[in-house]
C-alpha cells in the first residue's frame, strides 16, 4: 500500500512544481483567467463530488476533465463553456483531498489551450485556490 502512495504523492508534487514554473503567465494574465473561469469541487457527506465549471466569457468550446489519483483516472470530456458532474466518493480519503486533484483541459477562442488544477474539499471548507496554466 504505501509503495502506490509514495509514486502517487510524489507525481502530485511534480504536476504542482510544474504548473507554477512552467505555466508562463503572467500575474495579469492570471487575474483575466480567475475572473473568466470559475472552479468548484465540493464533497459531500452523502457521498459525492460535485465538480462545476463556468467560463464566464462562454468562449470554451471543449473541456476534458480528469480527477487524478484514483485506481482508475476518471476522465470525461464536455463540449461548451458550463458543466455539472457528480462522482460517486464513498468517503474522504484517508491522505486528504490533495491525493485527487481536479484538472481540466479546456481550449478557449481568446487563451487558447489552458490548464486549471485545484482540489475537493469538504462542503463545510471553504474553496481552495485555481491554478493557472497555458
Amino acid at each position: 500500500m504505501a509503495r502506490k502512495i509514495i509514486p502517487l504523492v510524489s507525481l502530485i508534487g511534480l504536476s504542482v512544481i510544474g504548473f507554477l514554473f512552467l505555466g508562463g503567465a503572467g500575474n495579469d494574465d492570471k487575474n483575466i483567467l480567475r475572473e473568466t473561469f470559475l472552479l468548484d469541487a465540493t464533497y459531500y457527506d452523502s457521498g459525492y463530488v460535485e465538480i462545476s465549471f463556468k467560463d464566464i466569457s462562454d468562449n470554451s468550446s471543449n473541456v476534458v476533465m480528469e480527477i487524478l489519483g484514483m485506481e482508475t483516472t476518471f476522465q470525461k470530456q464536455f463540449e461548451g463553456s458550463e458543466f455539472l458532474e457528480i462522482v460517486p466518493f464513498e468517503n474522504t480519503p484517508k491522505y486528504g483531498w490533495a491525493i485527487h486533484p481536479i484538472v481540466l483541459e479546456i481550449d478557449h477562442k481568446d487563451f487558447g489551450h489552458i490548464q486549471l488544477k485545484t482540489e475537493i474539499h469538504n462542503q463545510d471548507e471553504p474553496k481552495p485556490s485555481i491554478i493557472f496554466a497555458r
